[in-house]
């Protein structure tokens, strides 16, 4: 992922210029949101410190010309994390392993490190700033989520917000919306693991892993209705695309992913994957009055080693995995390659029409 000529001004805040600096920001943010995992340590443990960073103000940067913030490697931070129990209050039970019995902090102690440009620290306040009266929407399944719940914390360090989901919505799990009054900003997660329509289709109910429909030619509603008026939309989706699913398109069975069912044509998961972006690409770019900045944020390979999440899987890493030791392939390249190529053929539309992704 390059950043090309990336300007900062000198205090002479220029529309032009504030913009370039939002996009930068905006898009290095992501980066923090998924390099910055959800540290929390419960009352029982002696909490960590917070790091002393330096949040001097961006515009000192100077002129960032091209830089590759995904080559690179990740070196030993002793300072630790941004965030710990002791200085974010607003992380739900079920990523707080420290509450739970991680005895060890190591795995906090790191840092990424582009291989040639600098990586400037999360500046908060800087951020609400330039977000002052915009709305933010993490689009997706849970990747987008844990990024909005890091983000909350990211910017706890300034001001919490109030919690405005029960305005919106009665499922305040899934659905969540928070508002900073004193910049007007307002952050939410709208939950849509596929980001088209779904219906369960297993004869004997929901569970974890049954039988599913996709309507691949529709947008979930549950987002769709909602986006218009957002500035800023960020959307992920991956994991969801594993179960068995059935395909519809115009009213009709087109195959199915692991049905294993007579008359219907068997497909591959990507076929799905693929109309999914497809059409939640078509419907922003449709959206009348939605004149917003949208983000692909890409599959996110599995955390769990040595077995899948329900099947003995653990999660016992203390260090980063070493360029060597991964490597770039099977489903995790196929996925990928899938929303990238239709990131690329929505780019090409955006020529024609004021859609910005």
């Amino acid at each position: 992922m390059k950043f090309n000529d990336f300007e900062f001004s000198d205090g002479k805040n220029s529309q032009h210029g504030t913009s370039k600096k939002l996009l930068l920001l905006l898009a290095l943010s992501l980066v923090f949101l998924t390099i910055v995992p959800l540290y929390l340590l419960t009352t029982s443990h002696s909490p960590l410190p917070s790091p002393k960073i330096d949040t001097s103000d961006l515009r000192n940067i100077g002129i960032v010309k091209e830089c590759d913030i995904f080559s690179g490697k990740w070196i030993p931070y002793p300072n630790g994390p941004y965030y710990t129990n002791a200085t974010c209050s607003l992380i739900i039970d079920q990523q707080n392993c420290m509450k739970f019995g991680r005895p060890d902090t190591e795995f906090m102690e790191w840092r990424w490190r582009p291989e040639k440009c600098a990586l400037p620290f999360f500046n908060a306040k800087q951020f609400l700033e330039l977000v002052r009266g915009k709305m933010m929407a993490f689009v997706g399944d849970s990747l987008g989520r844990n990024q909005m719940q890091s983000l909350l914390c990211l910017l706890s360090s300034v001001t919490i917000p109030e919690d405005i989901s029960h305005r919106y919505t009665a499922d305040t799990t899934y659905f969540k919306r928070w508002f900073y009054a004193d910049y007007g900003f307002t952050l939410a997660t709208l939950w849509s693991p596929f980001l088209v329509k779904s219906t369960d289709a297993d004869p004997n109910g929901h569970s974890l892993n049954s039988l599913m429909s996709l309507y691949l030619d529709q947008a979930d509603e549950a987002w769709a209705s909602q986006i218009e008026n957002f500035d800023y939309v960020i959307i992920s989706a991956g994991q969801w695309f594993f179960r068995p699913l059935i395909y519809h398109i115009n009213g009709q069975i087109v195959g199915c992913h692991n049905c294993y069912m007579e008359n219907i044509t068997a497909v591959t998961m990507y076929y799905g994957y693929r109309m999914a972006f497809r059409a939640a690409f078509e419907t922003l770019r449709s959206l009348k009055n939605y004149k917003g900045i949208t983000f692909l944020r890409t599959f996110s390979p599995s955390h769990f080693e040595n077995g899948a999440w329900n099947e003995g899987g653990n999660c016992i890493r203390t260090m980063p995995f070493s360029s060597e030791e991964m490597k770039f392939d099977g489903y995790n390249l196929e996925f990928y390659l899938t929303q990238v190529e239709e990131l690329r053929k929505a780019q090409k539309k955006r020529e024609e029409e004021r859609f910005k992704i």
